[in-house]
């Protein structure tokens, strides 16, 4: 899986990033004994299955059957794909990655190169156009600075129906490319067009700071759209990005809070103001994608609309794609502007204070959604506080098990004057395949499960002049005897390393299942380094001539040709030959 990513990289990275302070910063841990445990961030529950181990640097629920290191957990968690993961634990670790780009396809890495240039050409024009007044004039109108514009890399495209086009072309770009990338398309004439012309820029950014796609707001008053997106494209999903949400991050380590708002010069303005933990949605309604994205970096959001009829309709969708991710401890608050107001002009006329302000008094949710409620069915009279609960009980379906869905449905019955209100249970998650299948102990599974729990453990075994277990070719022995071989090399790996090395192998799967074996009694008390040596020297005698004497009887057919003693020999050496 590490692709062209350095082995020795991926070591070092796993041993310089401690997963209990990872995963702290986003879901809570309490320490239990040796390991800390929380409620498992990956499905609802009200008991706490989640374990995390500081000694193997390895995570699982008794639950769901999720597991992993670090890695695995950004990919899971934030919804990551490999190289993304590897990325932010870099930056986290203050690590630099390898210059290789092994993982990303040669047409994904060409799009993001135009897309770069095209960065450049656009922050080039607002520098150096004939034309570049226009959009310097607008942006001082909009009260924005050299360095917030800085900050977010606003440019300008000029006027021109292939300016852009032409420019990248003679850079070696093809028509496909830029097509693909979101820069152009094709008239009626089948000609090459920009797709933004005489426009303020805005780049995109995804999670690694990589530019994706662009947003432009014309200049001109008559010209229509007035905000224009790219495409949907190879590299750019509107449900699943966030205008601002790289800045934002980068700009503050750890997030307490984001605000959610409709446009760029929202964004940009609320930051200027010293509001940077701002983003904004690309012309799409708030979705479950972008919901689940952000309650995975904070557990607070405020959604900030206008409070016009769109505006309400808008925070209405979002609540409705927020229900089934309100677990426990997450919130989310609702802020509708004077009428006549967005956040830009708002906070512009009020100052940061008075805005942060109105951010603290932001409606609840519960608070919200009670009041559309009410609006709608005037529980008045006992058929409105039918139609109340007729109209809340699917929505509160929605919600996660847990004390806050207690607690609406508590609400329920006082808004509804109900005696008792019976909520549809949510459907579990089903594990995966093979999540919480136990393995039989066999001492070759322990042996392995023994080096999962103390890596140190190899040093005490001597491959060299033991052929028993170099020679060996069962495929678990192979195993047990590459894992020493490893670890000898690199005392320095921590389990999470030695399974990152099987990532995505039949070995690894097995690896992962092993990890997370909990000891037979107090970690204390338990004696590694012995029942090691003895598993070792069980395993050495096994391959003595008995062992051709225990494989003739396999041949023999039925077990009804074998006395009770050799059925019980055959038993125990079979059992003891499994690895999965």
């Amino acid at each position: 899986m590490a692709g062209r990513i350095p082995q020795e990289f991926l070591d070092q990275l796993l041993s310089r990033v401690d997963l209990v302070e990872l995963i702290n910063t986003r879901t809570p841990l309490r320490r239990a004994g040796h390991d800390f445990m929380a409620c498992c961030p990956f499905h609802a529950e009200k008991t706490p299955s989640f374990s995390v181990s500081p000694r193997k640097q390895f995570y699982h629920c008794f639950g769901c059957g999720a597991h992993g290191n670090a890695i695995g957990f950004l990919m899971a968690y934030e919804r990551l794909e490999f190289l993304d993961a590897v990325e932010e634990l870099a930056r986290l670790a203050g690590l630099d990655m390898p210059k290789s780009r092994g993982h990303e396809s040669d047409s994904s890495r060409a799009l993001l190169e135009w897309l770069a240039q095209a960065d450049r050409y656009f922050h080039q024009q607002l520098r150096e156009h004939p034309t570049r007044q226009r959009a310097v004039d607008y942006l001082r109108q909009r009260g924005l600075t050299g360095e917030i514009a800085s900050v977010f890399g606003v440019g300008y495209a000029p006027p021109g129906w292939d300016v852009l086009s032409q420019t990248l072309r003679q850079a070696g770009a093809t028509p496909e490319q830029l097509i693909s990338a979101g820069l152009a398309s094709r008239d009626e004439r089948n000609r090459l067009r920009d797709r933004f012309r005489d426009r303020i820029i805005f780049p995109i950014r995804n999670q690694r700071g990589r530019i994706i796609a662009f947003g432009g707001r014309t200049l001109d008053a008559s010209a229509t759209p007035k905000y224009l997106n790219s495409p949907e494209t190879p590299l750019f999903r509107k449900r699943l990005e966030l205008y601002g949400l790289h800045e934002a991050r980068t700009h503050t380590q750890r997030l307490q809070r984001l605000v959610v708002v409709e446009g760029y010069m929202d964004v940009v303005a609320l930051a200027q103001h010293d509001i940077p933990y701002v983003v904004a949605t690309l012309g799409t309604a708030t979705s479950a994608e972008h919901i689940e994205r952000l309650f995975r970096i904070v557990t607070d959001l405020v959604f900030c609309f206008d409070g016009d009829l769109a505006g309400r309709k808008a925070a209405w969708r979002a609540l409705e794609a927020a229900l089934p991710f309100l677990r426990d401890g997450r919130q989310i608050g609702f802020l509708f502007l004077p009428e006549g107001d967005d956040p830009d002009s708002l906070v512009r006329r009020e100052g940061r204070m008075a805005f942060e302000q109105r951010l603290e008094r932001a409606m609840p949710l519960a608070d919200y959604l009670f009041a559309a409620l009410r609006a709608r069915a005037h529980p008045d009279t006992l058929a409105g506080r039918a139609r109340l609960a007729e109209l809340a009980r699917p929505l509160l379906e929605k919600l996660p098990e847990g004390h806050f869905r207690d607690l609406m449905t508590a609400r329920l019955q006082q808004e509804a004057q109900l005696v008792n209100t019976r909520l549809r249970p949510l459907p579990s998650r089903r594990p995966a395949d093979g999540d919480n299948a136990q393995l039989t102990r066999t001492p070759l599974r322990k042996a392995i499960a023994l080096l999962l729990h103390r890596p140190e453990l190899a040093q005490q075994a001597t491959l060299d002049n033991d052929p028993a277990l170099r020679n060996n070719q069962e495929p678990g022995v192979r195993l047990l005897a590459d894992l020493i071989s490893v670890l000898r090399a690199h005392p320095e790996l921590t389990a999470a390393a030695l399974l990152e090395r099987y990532r995505d192998t039949r070995e690894g799967a097995i690896l992962e299942r092993l990890a997370q074996w909990r000891l037979e009694g107090p970690e204390e008390a338990y004696r590694f380094e012995e029942e090691f040596a003895d598993i070792l020297d069980y395993l050495r005698r096994r391959a003595d001539p008995m062992k051709q004497w225990l494989e003739s009887l396999l041949q023999r057919g039925s077990p009804d040709a074998l006395s009770p003693e050799e059925r019980e020999a055959l038993r125990n050496f079979s059992q003891s030959r499994k690895v999965e």
